[in-house]
């Protein structure tokens, strides 16, 4: 059984596997896309997603921890300069995989895995709000006329 034992081994011993991934998030918060497996996007983007909520944070204690992983300094600055005032107000969510298809040589799938870009908007939510949706009703339903309701239920 395979309890507690989160994540992909990914055919690699951990060491491997922890290099491969401090690479791949540096790689990816560098340049804002890289192409990869599948697997290894699906487990890049908990880490990822990791690194910029310790830059929305902000403290030296979230720069240092960001910087045992992320290899570069230059990266960590950019991560925590522009990266993260970027994605303030989102809740998470911040990487995005788009699937590609198969590699020729050995039949893997690929994929895109990039940093969102688009402005993040609170949706709604329809729970919590009907106290104030009944007020919306009868502000519409004073431009019709009352009377056409009760004059059929009478007729």
């Amino acid at each position: 059984m395979r309890h507690n034992k989160a994540g992909k081994r990914l055919g690699r011993n951990s060491s491997h596997r922890r290099a491969m991934m401090r690479n791949m998030v540096t790689s990816l918060l560098e340049h804002d896309r890289i192409t990869t497996t599948d697997a290894r996007a699906k487990e890049l983007r908990k880490l990822a997603d990791r690194m910029i909520t310790l830059a929305k944070r902000g403290d030296l204690h979230a720069r240092r921890q960001a910087l045992q992983v992320v290899q570069d300094r230059k990266v960590v600055a950019k991560l925590f300069d522009r990266l993260a005032t970027r994605y303030q107000e989102r809740p998470g969510g911040y990487t995005r995989i788009i699937k590609l298809g198969s590699r020729p040589g050995d039949n893997a799938s690929l994929s895109i895995i990039e940093l969102v870009e688009e402005e993040y908007s609170a949706k709604p939510t329809g729970t919590g709000d009907e106290g104030s949706s009944g007020s919306s009703l009868a502000e519409k339903s004073e431009g019709t006329p009352q009377g056409t309701d009760e004059q059929a239920k009478e007729a």
